[in-house]
């Protein structure tokens, strides 16, 4: 680093030029002297040297330690401080007990060519050190996921806007503090504090998702559900140093599952279960059954009578509010553990469970016929809608839950051909 532009900064003169001469021996062509601290801010600042040798007993308003500082902290020179032999028993307390930060007055060029060496080699190092830094706090923070960082105790040691936001924390607020605090985590279902994921997988050593239900807790109250992963951070030996907790809003995931969810089990009209759910539910009842011989189920298969002629008549805008409230009185006449689907069309279906015999699930049967007795008043009209019901008791000859639909569907059209507003029994045929 022969082509260094070097500083010199000593207030005698005899000396400033010796260490001049000792420079351009060595090889330094580059180099400027001067005798005051203000003069040397001031040539920092106009030439941006390469490297600053400063007598650390400067007189002057200001001490060359002080200069030593404002060059270091606002322009990022690499400073030598220049000493004599009375000065090393102070070495400390001037903060020069690091190797190749100072070089005594009665040196031999030898040293002085290394000390400059080094510094200039050392502050390429840092230089280099911060600019990797700098990158991978830019990446961070323009990452589309909250990031925090923490040591190895779980202590934060960075933290990126996103983060920030979610949080309702700011990075200045959060550093050192245990990441358990800041990233206040319970479990949505069961309402417990979730702890420290930093420590959590720094004892694991390996990538952990963040639990299922995980919520955020943010420093204003607010609750989000978040997900992602926590991962250990290691060093070039394999070693671990600390943690990065990667994590989002997945609120509007969560939303769209939900939407999902009820688009596939649900029935987007009168908002009752689909087929797909009902069967779901019928099995499941079904299983029970085998495993529990008291245990009995009834399921009624329910048919609107002459809704085509609403339909018909008034248009399918008009059918589709009458479904809707037709859905409300079915869920109206039933128990609190019982299930009311819209099976398709005009047809619904209903899981009556835990009954006694037979007359529970007429007795049912005949509560929504009178429900469904009183007047529907829809859109400034006034209409009359009757049901034909089928009911089919589980038995042990039943091999299959289909069967059993199949069978109170048969009842249906049995009652029907009976006439509107009926109910018949399929064991009974």
């Amino acid at each position: 680093m022969i082509g260094s532009k070097i500083l010199v900064v000593e207030d005698e003169k005899i000396l400033a030029f010796n260490i001049k001469s000792s420079l351009q021996n060595i090889g330094y062509t580059n180099i400027e002297i001067t005798d005051s601290g203000e003069e040397a801010l001031k040539k920092v600042a106009e030439t941006n040297p390469s490297l600053v040798l400063i007598d650390i007993c400067l007189t002057g308003q200001i001490n060359g330690e002080q200069v030593a500082n404002m060059i270091k902290n606002h322009f990022s020179i690499p400073v030598i401080y220049i000493t004599d032999y009375i000065d090393k028993s102070n070495l400390n307390k001037n903060s020069l007990n690091e190797p190749f930060i100072y070089i005594l007055k009665r040196f031999a060029e030898k040293d002085l060519h290394i000390a400059i060496e080094m510094a200039l080699y050392k502050h390429q190092l840092e230089r280099r050190l911060w600019e990797e830094k700098q990158r991978l706090i830019a990446i961070i923070n323009s990452m589309s996921c909250a990031v925090v960082v923490t040591d190895t105790n779980g202590y934060i040691q960075m933290m990126n806007p996103l983060a920030e936001s979610l949080t309702n924390w700011q990075q200045n607020e959060v550093y050192g503090k245990d990441i358990a605090e800041v990233l206040s985590l319970i479990d949505k279902d069961t309402g417990e504090a979730i702890g420290n994921l930093a420590t959590k997988v720094i004892e694991a050593g390996t990538v952990l998702r963040i639990p299922e239900n995980c919520i955020l807790i943010a420093k204003d109250g607010t609750k989000i559900p978040i997900g992602d992963s926590v991962a250990p951070i290691r060093n070039q030996d394999g070693n671990i140093t600390g943690a990065i907790l990667v994590f989002q809003d997945i609120t509007q995931r969560k939303q769209t599952e939900a939407q999902l969810h009820r688009n596939a089990f649900y029935d987007a009209l009168t908002a009752l279960p689909n087929r797909v759910l009902f069967q779901d539910r019928l099995k499941q009842a079904f299983e029970r059954s085998k495993r529990r011989n008291n245990y009995r189920f009834a399921v009624l298969f329910l048919d609107l009578d002459g809704f085509k002629e609403i339909n018909d008549r008034f248009g399918h805008g008009m059918g589709d509010d009458v479904l809707v409230a037709i859905s409300r009185r079915l869920e109206s006449s039933l128990r609190s553990g019982d299930s009311v689907a819209r099976f398709g069309g005009d047809e619904f279906t209903i899981l009556l469970e835990e009954i006694k015999d037979v007359t529970d699930a007429t007795n049912v049967a005949k509560r929504i016929q009178d429900t469904l007795k009183l007047p529907l008043h829809i859109n400034g009209h006034q209409m009359l809608i009757t049901a034909s019901i089928g009911i089919a008791l589980n038995s042990s000859s039943y091999e299959q839950p289909e069967n059993l639909l199949r069978d109170a569907d048969l009842a249906m059209y049995h009652a029907k051909k009976q006439g509107k507003a009926r109910h018949a029994v399929f064991n009974f045929l």
